[in-house]
């Protein structure tokens, strides 16, 4: 199968191919996605295969609108979720709630009673989802388990002859992944952490359980992204939280004579050698969010073996940098 480059304005051929059965991946301002018809689970199927994901691992679904997700979701739920969507949507804010019986496959669901619902800030993809009519999955546009893409470039290095086609709209905008909330418990509870905090819920609605939960190994994550190791490149991850152990950090790895990379803001890397492959986080934790998953596979090359990471406090926006960073590193962290 070739893998068309389609442009953001081709969004006809694009729905298309998603008419037909066949997978396109999408922009958002998070990530790319990798889209297919949300009611059709033999089409769903294919976004598991393409991507090499668990099949229990539930999708998000992608909307146009919040009147879409009312065909699909318990619309019990719709006072508070309307709050967030209002406040929210079109953005980086998943939100999780129980679905009306038989309305959406397991395929879907990842065999749970709920699913989650997304309307993205880009105009290229609401147009798309407009003109399909339909609703359409959303997974990370990557192989499954590896950093999620923020290009077209990288969805076509990963999945090149599995899809059908890419609708390129340039860099993402926040390169982390969505916020995600479940409505479905008691108190709703921030399962992801993004770019919307809980801070910012917290001044639409009452309550909200920041304690994001941990998957162990037979259950199902009710999200993406929940599982111990996810967003890893090749390369082992180590994580330096202290800017002052950077300098020790490299010393040390470039003694152990392994390949190495280093993945740090610009202030940094003025004080790492010439001859160690570098990527810029830029300035600040918002920029360093931004560039994490570029960085993390361009490094992720046959001359790095070891990518020594800068990171952040995981106090407001750093909660999501810290997230997927910890998650790619496996949680391993430099020890002085």
């Amino acid at each position: 199968m070739d893998t068309e480059i389609l442009e953001s304005t081709q969004i006809q051929e694009a729905a298309d191919f998603l008419a037909k059965g066949q997978l396109v991946a999408f922009p958002t301002e998070t990530v790319y996605g990798l889209g297919a018809d949300a009611t059709r689970p033999d089409v769903v199927k294919d976004v598991y295969a393409a991507k090499g994901r668990p099949s229990d691992n539930p999708l998000i679904v992608h909307v146009s609108s919040p009147e879409m997700v009312w065909e699909y979701a318990d619309t019990s739920y719709k006072p508070l979720a309307e709050k967030l969507m209002k406040a929210f949507w079109p953005g980086p804010l998943t939100i999780i709630m129980p679905i009306q019986p038989g309305k959406l496959s397991k395929a879907v669901t990842g065999g749970l009673t709920t699913a989650a619902f997304r309307m993205p800030n880009n105009k290229a993809t609401l147009n798309l989802i407009k003109t399909f009519g339909k609703p359409i999955v959303g997974p990370s546009a990557n192989t499954s388990g590896k950093p999620s893409p923020t290009l077209a470039k990288h969805v076509y290095h990963d999945l090149h002859g599995k899809i059908a086609a890419i609708l390129d709209d340039g860099p993402t905008k926040l390169g982390v992944e969505s916020t995600v909330i479940d409505l479905s418990v008691e108190i709703p509870t921030v399962l992801r952490p993004g770019m919307i905090d809980s801070d910012d819920l917290l001044k639409v609605i009452d309550n909200v359980n920041s304690d994001h939960h941990k998957v162990t190994a037979n259950e199902v994550p009710k999200a993406p992204g929940m599982k111990y190791k996810h967003y890893a490149p090749s390369a082992q991850v180590i994580i330096v939280d202290d800017v002052k152990d950077f300098k020790q950090a490299v010393t040390e790895y470039i003694a152990k004579d392994v390949p190495m990379g280093v993945m740090a803001t610009d202030e940094i890397l003025k004080e790492v050698p010439a001859n160690i492959e570098t990527f810029s986080l830029g300035n600040d934790v918002l920029s360093a969010s931004r560039e994490l998953f570029a960085g993390l596979r361009q490094l992720d090359n046959d001359h790095v073996q070891y990518i020594l990471a800068q990171g952040f406090s995981d106090e407001g926006h750093g909660a999501a940098y810290s997230n997927r960073l910890n998650k790619s590193a496996g949680n391993t962290h430099y020890k002085n």
